[in-house]
């Protein structure tokens, strides 16, 4: 499955089924190179940034050490 092509596939269910949500994403996800993950990844990074930028949060999350 790792060499198909899945960038124009839509997930169509007739109700709310999780496995098979997450199925779709892991297929899609194996089709794609990981120089085409990374840029995924780094173009949600700034999507969600933007996001937070929008909407108030300047800064974002960071994660906290307890002493």
């Amino acid at each position: 499955m790792a060499g198909s092509v899945l960038h124009n596939m839509i997930l169509k269910l007739n109700g709310h089924n999780e496995d098979s949500e997450m199925d779709f994403e892991l297929k899609f996800l194996l089709s794609l190179s990981i120089k085409k993950r990374f840029e995924l990844m780094s173009r949600k990074t700034l999507e969600i940034t933007r996001l937070l930028h929008k909407n108030g949060h300047r800064k974002s999350f960071k994660i906290l050490k307890r002493a």
